[in-house]
């Protein structure tokens, strides 16, 4: 995404980038507990790949 943002806010990015539907058009779509196991998972995520980042890091000292 951030290769793609040019000198806007990142809602106007997004917008740009999938056809100018607007992120609050969004709004709703989900219910709290699809919310709740989408952030869950990209949280998951962020803490596999911050643990990938420090063995490799780990593997240079």
């Amino acid at each position: 995404m951030k290769a793609n943002k040019r000198d806007e806010s990142f809602s106007d990015a997004v917008e740009r980038l999938n056809g100018r539907r607007l992120l609050r058009e969004l709004r709703g779509v989900f219910d709290e507990d699809q919310v709740r196991e989408m952030r869950d998972a990209i949280e998951q995520a962020d803490q596999q790949y911050r643990n990938a980042v420090r063995d490799v890091a780990k593997r240079f000292e």
